[in-house]
């Protein structure tokens, strides 16, 4: 049996040991087979590499900052609840954000600046981002659909935080352990995320022994009929 990993161990192990190709091919195995974002959410800047828990953060298009006439809580919220979703973010989770239209950004230079001091793990948006020097500058890992500059202030507010969202049918739970790398970002559920990863580490291990053998003069056919991996 597999001996249990915490949260520390888990993200080091992804960051510093896997990719998302190895894990992605693992959770195709256990039946996992839907797992990764959108091939267009990518990191803002190809070596950036995230591992951390979902904090899910709902979005939804407006059409005026301040709505004098609604009957909504959030119509008269500039930005709704977004602050509010920032400031709650825990070390080592991520600001994973999807529901708008991708009419403007959902992210910034300084919402990065509080969640790099709040120590979370990253952000995701299933959208753009704009200050994108100012986030390359702080290194922190931001994933995104690319840079766009328009304000969300008068086109979008959050509605909610800390709920089940989805991105093109791939469902996110809050708590869920997310890792992204140049190739792409993949939703690892909860319940298999131990073993996940261990199958994952161990395939790592295969696949260095593959490398060697063909380096060696082994023919690729050979290769998979030995380990089974290619």
């Amino acid at each position: 049996m597999n001996q249990y990993m915490s949260d520390d161990a888990l993200f080091s192990a992804l960051k510093e040991k896997l990719f998302t190709a190895v894990v992605g091919d693992v959770l195709d195995k256990m039946g996992y087979r839907r797992q990764f974002l959108p091939q267009a959410i990518g990191p803002l800047r190809s070596d950036m590499r995230v591992a951390g828990r979902a904090m899910p953060v709902l979005e939804a298009d407006v059409f005026d900052e301040i709505a004098a006439s609604s009957n909504g809580p959030l119509g008269a919220v500039p930005f709704g609840l977004m602050m509010r979703a920032l400031d709650d973010l825990k070390p080592g989770e991520i600001y994973i954000a999807s529901g708008s239209s991708f009419n403007y950004a959902l992210w910034g230079e300084l919402m990065s600046t509080r969640a790099a001091h709040l120590r979370a793990a990253g952000a995701v948006l299933n959208g753009f981002v704009r200050d994108s020097n100012g986030i390359e500058a702080l290194g922190f890992p931001t994933f995104c659909r690319g840079v766009y500059a328009q304000d969300q202030g008068q086109r979008g507010k959050v509605i909610d935080y800390r709920v089940p969202i989805e991105i093109e049918g791939i469902r996110i739970n809050p708590g869920d352990l997310l890792f992204g790398d140049r190739e792409g970002v993949l939703v690892i559920p909860k319940p298999v995320e131990q073993e996940a990863v261990a199958a994952a580490l161990e395939k790592v291990a295969t696949e260095n022994t593959v490398a060697k053998a063909i380096r060696n003069g082994m023919s690729a056919e050979q290769a998979f009929a030995t380990y089974g991996v290619l």
